[in-house]
């Protein structure tokens, strides 16, 4: 459980940093100057636990449960509150988004954006980078 939350502390603290660093017009298209932050070492504790869960199947890692889902839910939560508001529908938005990233999709960012905003609770490029790191140190790590 300690591990767990030292995760979700750790994400949070990373997005909090990447957030910003990202500004609030939706028209601003720049990647923000900062490099990308060291959350290499980070998956590295939940890469057992989703191994030890089974491998994914086409680039989907398997639903998260227990303290992996809290941990996960919390790092998109410090991202954009509303985009955990339905924790299912967060959950099955992380699982194909993770099918993007371990498939090398283009735009990966605004893919992000797309999937965890809506018309009302719309999400930056910037933000989406910010889920796509949250979605590394939780539910897909780096293979």
């Amino acid at each position: 459980m300690k591990r767990t939350t030292a995760i979700a502390v750790l994400v949070a603290a990373t997005l909090a940093a990447s957030l910003t660093a990202c500004g609030d017009s939706s028209d601003d298209k720049a990647a923000p100057s900062t490099p990308p932050t060291a959350t290499t070492t980070a998956p590295k504790p939940a890469q057992s636990a989703t191994a030890s869960a089974g491998k994914p199947v086409n680039g989907i890692p398997p639903k998260p449960t227990g303290a992996e889902r809290e941990a996960y839910l919390a790092a998109i939560k410090a991202v954009a509150l509303n985009a955990a508001a339905d924790p299912d529908k967060a959950i099955d938005a992380g699982r194909n988004q993770c099918s993007a990233l371990n498939g090398g999709a283009q735009n990966v960012d605004h893919s992000a954006a797309q999937r965890f905003g809506n018309d009302a609770h719309p999400l930056t490029d910037g933000q989406g980078k910010a889920i796509n790191v949250a979605l590394r140190a939780t539910m897909c790590p780096a293979s």
